[in-house]
């Protein structure tokens, strides 16, 4: 497909013209190995949040904590939430104060402690307390990596890469669900004790290239540091030359956009509503946050043993195997899906995705009734197969856009703030279902998912008639959807302006000028 409909005409008409692929490029190359870095910042939450899936379908789990049921067993569920929920409120502040990498950084090396606190546990309490800090400590890792994805990706990679971020999501939870599965028969505590220390692979992988990943270049613009952001533009964007016309087009975009955001003082967390472009915009956030967890997700994401159990597959060997064949599944589908959202659009998958949803649920809800009324087989293995038709349709939209389409339609001076309020929103929202859904579940049984039927329908609507299409714009472009046409910086001024100062050693200085 043409350039000019993934990242709007003003960019298309300086990005270089190559006719070889883009890993045939050193320096794109490079620095999408790089982004790999906070791309598995996805994996981390990922894994943690597969890992009790597995671990409640262990015996030896369940044996060595007294089979913790109802609120108990949603406290341990919940932990991890409310340790994001506890966090998340400092870190928008700390991304934009310290930068992207150094709070990612943070995270990295919280998790990695929180690891050794939940794997050397002997009490629930203390297992309780190490998922908190899990939790604190992921939120850290979690929100800066978005950021700093799409403020240093290609144009044509953005979508791409910031709907790849969630989708690692998926990586985490293949390798927590087969490992699960592959120390069931383990008879002592290591059976939980090897899937938990394994958390920290992921960070490690991270830490270990951390060093090399740049800073994004946005963030150093917005501090006065655009030399820099010049040198990490044209390195990564341009194979090392400084004068290439999509470097100054980049950078006119940047410094014009972000000097007018500051001028208008639209930096502080007011500014989320300041303006109807920007209610609009969290409106998004939250609404997003909210219903990529209340469509019915979290009920098989953290309780798939209960749903399981209600259809009469209640053996550890069977529900570890359907969790890892269910986690594959679901990395394969958002990862196509990731691919798709340049070609068909945000909207179209959202649409996609919801009408799938619903249809999954109906026919889930009503084979569970047949299943727990006559104890009809067939319609448990229905119901089981309606697991995989719901989570294909989900990861058709929720899983690659619930960060990626958030993150860019957010203008930078709160884009951190903005990403913020969508990972409280979606915390928050499984705080509650942690304790809410198990007991649905023993209560009401299949009657529960009838509430989630109802949601599909409302959730449907709202992205249908509220969400707009952000295909085809840059990432500073995308200001005209929310904001009308003026919001959009005079590039060809600002590119004026650059080229008469020159890029010399006071380039910094200048083009604070400009």
């Amino acid at each position: 497909m043409k350039d000019a409909q993934i990242v709007g005409a003003s960019l298309a008409e300086v990005l270089p013209q190559t006719t070889g692929w883009w890993w045939q490029q050193s320096h794109l190359l490079r620095l999408n190995l790089l982004l790999l870095v906070p791309l598995l910042s996805s994996s981390v939450a990922g894994y943690d949040g597969s890992l009790m899936n597995g671990l409640q379908a262990l015996p030896q789990w369940q044996t060595y904590f007294n089979r913790p049921t109802g609120a108990l067993l949603g406290l341990v569920n919940a932990a991890q939430s409310i340790g994001s929920v506890l966090a998340l409120p400092i870190i928008g502040g700390l991304t934009d104060r310290l930068g992207r990498k150094p709070v990612l950084l943070m995270g990295i090396v919280g998790v990695i402690l929180a690891t050794i606190i939940q794997a050397t546990s002997t009490t629930l309490a203390q297992f309780i307390v190490s998922r908190l800090v899990v939790g604190a400590a992921g939120m850290f890792v979690v929100q800066p990596a978005p950021l700093l994805i799409a403020e240093l990706a290609y144009p044509t990679h953005r979508g791409k890469y910031t709907s790849a971020f969630w989708t690692m999501y998926y990586l985490g939870a293949i390798l927590a669900s087969w490992t699960t599965f592959g120390t069931q028969d383990i008879a002592s505590t290591w059976s939980w004790r090897i899937p938990t220390i394994l958390q920290v692979g992921y960070p490690c992988i991270q830490l270990a290239f951390f060093y090399w990943v740049p800073e994004s270049p946005r963030w150093l613009i917005s501090k006065d540091r655009a030399g820099e952001a010049h040198q990490i533009l044209a390195q990564y964007h341009a194979g090392g030359d400084m004068q290439s016309p999509l470097v100054v087009r980049e950078m006119g975009e940047i410094v014009q956009t972000i000097k007018l955001e500051q001028e208008a003082k639209r930096t502080g967390w007011g500014a989320l509503i300041a303006t109807p472009g920007n209610r609009k915009r969290l409106f998004i956030a939250v609404s997003l946050g909210a219903m990529a967890q209340w469509n019915g997700i979290g009920v098989v994401s953290y309780y798939l043993t209960l749903v399981l159990d209600t259809v009469g597959v209640t053996s550890a060997f069977d529900q570890t195997l359907i969790n890892g064949l269910l986690q594959i599944f679901n990395f394969a589908a958002a990862v196509s899906a990731a691919f798709l959202v340049d070609r068909l659009g945000r909207r179209t998958l959202f649409t996609w995705s919801g009408i799938g949803m619903l249809i999954s649920y109906i026919v889930w809800t009503a084979c569970s009734a047949v299943n727990n009324n006559t104890g009809s087989k067939p319609a448990g293995i229905v119901v089981i197969v309606c697991l995989f038709t719901f989570f294909f349709h989900y990861d058709v939209a929720y899983t690659p856009l619930l960060m990626g389409y958030t993150t860019e339609i957010m203008p930078f001076s709160i884009r951190s703030k903005g990403l913020t309020c969508e990972l409280l929103s979606i915390y928050c929202s499984l705080v509650i279902q942690a304790f809410v859904n198990p007991i649905g579940l023993e209560s009401i049984g299949w009657r529960y998912y009838i509430v989630f039927c109802c949601l599909l329908v409302v959730f449907l609507a709202v992205t249908y008639f509220t969400y707009p299409e952000t295909r085809g714009y840059s990432l500073e472009e995308i200001a005209e959807v929310f904001d009308g046409p003026s919001a959009v910086p005079d590039t060809a001024a600002a590119e004026r302006k650059l080229s008469q100062i020159g890029y010399d050693e006071q380039f910094e200085e200048r083009v604070g000028k400009a």
